[in-house]
């Protein structure tokens, strides 16, 4: 394949059709992304096993048989609190040092089956919490890659992969993915089936993935949810209706993440979109709040046989956060899914009158090491379970990537895809 980018650069869409045409191996594919990993492993800590010889054994399999789908040949990342029969899932936890499950999650399955490469497990954070682990922001050492979701994302900001899964209870996916300049796709709840993966609060807990551009996102979900091809082709054409959402947190937001959303929409208005401002008053203001709740009152539970078997290996942070989830009664949780239910109904009439909504990613650039950041602006989306994507976009004070988020209706991520795709290109500008 003669490409100006080094493979391990390209695209997951651009290998896929190369593959497809015979003008690219799996192998040679998967080399590249290992070759990086090698390079660049040492600085960033973006995995938590890897094994080179069983990745290139499965990209030299690929290569003997004829294309099962666009995933096919394609290698991809695994955060560790997703289930894997051929590698260790350690979820994040001393407690689970060298576990091997007996099989994959169904994701893991679905892109084997598919004809995906697993190149190996991310690095997640303690139970896809927000306790720090080994991983660096490759754009800075000094600072976080953000959290949960800190392997996948790190791992595509460098090209160490083109595709890997992440996960989301709170802001997982979408802050990591503005922490390292990547895209970060959260779908509609349930779109991806989540067995397998080591659930914290399951009425939230949300597979998507970290890529570098929207169609390999688009590539991921529509192969294992069986969604229909994008039709990017619309992307020239349209003239997305946006709204803009400070959120009720907007002044948690320091001031070069404001300014940029403000240019950002500036850009996109001038651009040919419709701008108009969405505020999101009355009760969507409590329910940050009400996702704290509803989520520690579940992963209290969830997480029962370590806190009362193995209490000693479970990080202080995290100690504190299962006592306050057992604090939340029975009552105080079906107030706040009730609330939810009440909020999604009256964001599907917004929305009515919106293609998507934009809004920050997080309140500002990386912060330092000693914490992943503060998941406030993906609290609101992840309660009302619709699906959003962070799109790179600007810089910080300190140089580090910005990010602005795209939200759409629930069930309606291939009209994310597209309208997330047309803001992307015009946003390139910024």
């Amino acid at each position: 394949m003669t490409t100006a980018l080094p493979l391990n650069q390209i695209s997951a869409t651009d290998a896929a059709a190369a593959i497809a045409a015979g003008r690219l191996t799996s192998e040679a594919l998967v080399a590249s992304c290992l070759e990086r990993i090698r390079a660049r492993e040492d600085a960033v800590q973006a995995w938590a096993r890897v094994d080179p010889d069983l990745a290139l054994a499965q990209a030299r399999s690929r290569d003997r048989e004829s294309p099962r789908s666009r995933l096919h040949g394609i290698p991809v990342g695994i955060k560790d609190v997703i289930d894997t029969c051929d590698l260790p899932t350690e979820y994040g936890s001393p407690i689970y040092r060298g576990h091997q499950p007996a099989c994959d999650a169904a994701c893991v399955a679905q892109v084997r089956e598919l004809g995906g490469v697993m190149l190996g497990k991310t690095v997640s954070t303690e139970f896809a919490t927000r306790h720090p682990n080994k991983t660096r922001n490759p754009h800075d050492p000094a600072r976080t890659p953000g959290g949960s979701s800190s392997g996948s994302a790190a791992a595509v900001a460098d090209c160490m992969v083109p595709i890997a899964f992440g996960t989301q209870t709170s802001s997982s996916i979408i802050r990591p993915a503005a922490y390292c300049g990547v895209v970060g796709y959260k779908p509609s709840f349930g779109l991806i089936n989540r067995a397998g993966l080591k659930f914290l609060a399951e009425s939230l807990d949300t597979i998507g993935t970290l890529t570098r551009c929207i169609a390999d996102a688009a590539l991921v979900v529509e192969a294992l949810a069986g969604l229909p091809p994008t039709p990017f082709g619309e992307v020239p054409r349209l003239k997305p209706r946006i709204g803009l959402c400070r959120t009720p947190y907007w002044k948690q937001a320091d001031a070069a993440t404001q300014a940029n959303l403000e240019n950002a929409a500036r850009l996109l208005a001038q651009a040919g979109a419709r701008v108009t401002d969405v505020d999101l008053a009355g009760e969507f203001g409590a329910l940050a709040e009400t996702q704290i709740a509803v989520s520690s009152y579940e992963f209290y539970r969830a997480l029962t046989h370590e806190r009362t078997r193995f209490p000693e290996r479970i990080s202080a942070s995290l100690t504190a956060r299962i006592a306050a989830g057992g604090n939340v009664t029975r009552a105080q949780y079906e107030a706040g899914v009730t609330l939810a239910e009440r909020c999604r109904q009256r964001i599907d009439d917004v929305l009515r009158d919106h293609d998507v909504l934009l809004a920050p990613s997080a309140p500002g650039e990386a912060p330092p090491l000693e914490s992943t950041g503060d998941p406030i602006f993906g609290l609101t989306w992840t309660l009302l379970q619709l699906p959003c994507i962070t799109l790179p976009c600007g810089k910080g004070p300190r140089g580090l990537p910005l990010g602005v988020q795209v939200i759409g209706n629930r069930g309606g991520d291939a009209a994310l895809f597209v309208n997330a795709e047309w803001m992307a290109r015009a946003l390139a500008q910024l």
